[in-house]
């Protein structure tokens, strides 16, 4: 499975979300907060080019925010980034 970093802050609405989506899909991932560090504040930055939170990365693929997240996912592309198969129960046969 691949490696899922969320860049975040503690107040941010969007965080929550991309975490809850990642959660129910049963990913684990990596929160790196970025309220309180500058040092995490500027990888953040140097790795998306981006100032604002979420910023999500699956390996070392960028996402971007969370809206990228949830169109992805929308559209049947989030799964095989994330390595989810289209049918994860087990064959009880």
């Amino acid at each position: 499975m691949p490696k899922v970093v969320i860049y975040s802050t503690t107040i941010c609405p969007y965080c929550v979300r991309a975490k809850i989506l990642m959660e129910k899909k049963g990913v684990a991932y990596e929160e790196r907060n970025i309220q309180s560090s500058r040092e995490l504040m500027k990888e953040m930055l140097e790795r998306s080019q981006r100032r604002t939170v979420p910023q999500i990365f699956i390996d070392d693929y960028h996402v971007g925010g969370y809206d990228d997240l949830a169109e992805l996912n929308a559209f049947g592309k989030l799964d095989p980034l994330l390595e989810l198969a289209a049918n994860d129960e087990p064959d009880i046969t």
